[in-house]
């Protein structure tokens, strides 16, 4: 059995569990932050079957995976729960919810941010108990914490299922990787001829983007030093894979819509180092055991990077005015300060990263360690 570990208080389990709902239907560095809380419900209540309430994408993920999920439900698009998917098919919230009651929920745990949406929604499952975040403006569940936004996302969620018992028992997230994904990777990119590494220079907010042109350097210089240099992205990043492919000057892969992400998970596992902005590709290769240098905006710092150090280093930007407008960004997180947080330019917060500290992390996490033969 799993060593508790002492991060914060925990409250009582709640007895006779047999099923527990989790509330999780957004992006996939956002999953990936609660995987540790996962196991640890799974530690604490090791009868019980564990439903994700997730978005299709969760679905596909955990076909056939091992891990703390028994299954996932795919909630319906609503305000503030998740947006429709491209084609997806409209679905009644109500009808979802209570076909989840008719099943019989003892505990439903939820993780999808504040609560002012999701609250409500947990709180129609018919669970004996509920616990999750409240913010400010959100109904309370039967167990809650307070929503605060600057917290590292694997900690809160940690928080959150100590309310039910379930003490942490990791601070590490972890994605099994399967032999179809291995096999998918395999059939997409063969045999390496030299070893990997990836870049990611994509992030759905261009304001976490480290330019393109950046990556390409740090693409040449790997690819210097003899590696294989992949480029992931998603098809909505074709762009910007292009640019660094261009700039590059170099021999490199692009991989954009290539792979599943159970695919993508077993090539990041098959390499020696990913590089990349903060976004959930970044967060998956550290979750499959991989090497990661991260460049982050730094409130994106305290939220998302890893505090380990053997195996990742996160790069910070210290930007926290408009590069377009001088406008103080941070205001909408503290009302009190001057500025204003509505500002709408959406330019890059880290272009004051510089190639080096990238390239000199890079080179510190590929070199051997002491007593070692290699990675």
């Amino acid at each position: 059995m799993a060593t508790p570990l002492p991060l914060g208080p925990v409250g009582e389990r709640v007895p006779d569990v047999s099923r527990i709902a989790v509330l999780r239907a957004n992006a996939l560095g956002d999953f990936v932050f609660l995987l540790p809380a996962l196991e640890s419900l799974r530690a604490a209540y090791p009868g019980a079957e564990i439903v994700l309430l997730g978005a299709p994408w969760h679905a596909t993920l955990w076909r056939d995976r091992p891990g703390p999920v028994d299954r996932v439900l795919v909630v319906p698009p609503a305000p503030g729960i998740r947006e429709p998917g491209p084609g997806e098919e409209p679905a009644a919230l109500d009808d979802f919810l209570a076909g989840v009651a008719r099943e019989g929920v003892d505990l439903a745990v939820q993780v999808h941010g504040g609560g002012a949406n999701s609250n409500p929604v947990m709180s129609r499952l018919g669970a004996r108990v509920t616990a999750g975040l409240r913010a400010e403006d959100a109904p309370p569940l039967d167990r809650w914490i307070r929503y605060v936004y600057y917290q590292p996302e694997v900690i809160r969620y940690l928080e959150v299922v100590a309310l039910v018992g379930a003490p942490a028992v990791t601070v590490v997230p972890a994605l099994a990787v399967t032999d179809a994904d291995r096999a998918e990777a395999r059939a997409v990119l063969g045999e390496p001829a030299r070893p990997r590494v990836a870049l990611h220079p994509g992030a759905t907010d261009t304001r976490r983007r480290w330019p393109a042109e950046r990556f390409a350097e740090v693409a040449r210089a790997l690819h210097g030093d003899g590696y294989e240099v992949l480029v992931t992205g998603t098809p909505a990043e074709q762009s910007v894979v292009d640019a660094v492919v261009g700039a590059a000057g170099v021999p490199v892969r692009p991989q954009v819509g290539t792979l599943s992400l159970g695919g993508l998970a077993a090539a990041y596992a098959g390499c020696a180092l990913v590089v990349s902005n903060d976004t959930g590709p970044l967060h998956l290769a550290g979750a499959v055991g991989t090497a990661t240098v991260g460049v982050y905006w730094v409130g994106n710092l305290i939220n998302g990077a890893t505090p380990l150090r053997a195996r990742h280093r996160p790069i910070a930007s210290w930007t926290t005015h408009c590069p377009v407008c001088g406008v103080d960004c941070t205001p909408g997180i503290y009302p009190h300060r001057p500025g204003d947080g509505d500002c709408p330019h959406r330019d890059s917060f880290v272009t004051d990263v510089p190639v080096v500290e990238v390239l000199e992390a890079a080179a510190d996490l590929l070199r051997p360690a002491p007593g070692t033969s290699g990675r």
